[in-house]
């Protein structure tokens, strides 16, 4: 059976994985649009908004723990760090166990931003969710273990893609609003 065009039809296996993709992919950039709008401060990049949600959800996380649980080279964290010390959004505290390492904590700033944040994503989100009929809501509730299966198979851990190689699933966050780790890339919209 052929779609509009001769090609497959929309949903059909093949097309499925583009169209989770697209649909994904799309919720997240409007997300992101819409929250800019009411923005205060400075716009902060992607790879800084992930470490100050790591931090948040991890307070006193050292600079190589968080580069590995971003996926991030040592050094770009590092720099990544001393921006977001600069912009007075993370401490560095050294380690009391080990004074060449330091620890990583929220400024009132950031905790405040990421926040204010939280809760206008909560807003946005969920006011668009009650526009939807209840068969919508329940199809969207039901898939959400799905969706985090899938983000913990993106998140393979120590391991480049199609190296086969071991592989130990990184965390994925609670649902929107929830205070818990970073959410992978299918949440994923930055207070930026």
């Amino acid at each position: 059976m052929r779609g509009p065009g001769g090609g497959a039809p929309p949903g059909a296996p093949e097309t499925f994985p583009a169209e989770l993709t697209d649909a994904l992919v799309g919720i997240q950039r409007l997300i992101r649009r819409r929250l800019r709008g009411g923005l205060a401060g400075p716009r902060l990049r992607g790879a800084e908004v992930e470490l100050l949600r790591l931090v948040e959800s991890r307070p006193g996380i050292g600079v190589s723990e968080a580069a590995k649980e971003l996926h991030l080279a040592s050094n770009s964290v590092s720099t990544l760090v001393n921006q977001l010390v600069r912009d007075e959004y993370l401490v560095r505290e050294t380690d009391p166990a080990d004074r060449r390492a330091a620890r990583l904590r929220l400024t009132g700033a950031a905790e405040k931003r990421l926040e204010d944040w939280h809760r206008r994503r909560a807003e946005l989100v969920g006011g668009h969710l009650a526009r939807l009929d209840g068969a919508d809501h329940d199809a969207l509730r039901a898939a959400l273990p799905a969706l985090r299966r899938l983000a913990d198979l993106l998140h393979e851990d120590d391991a480049e893609p199609g190296t086969g190689g071991n592989h130990r699933p990184a965390p994925v966050s609670a649902p929107a609003g929830a205070h818990a780790a970073p959410e992978g890339s299918w949440t994923e919209g930055t207070p930026s």
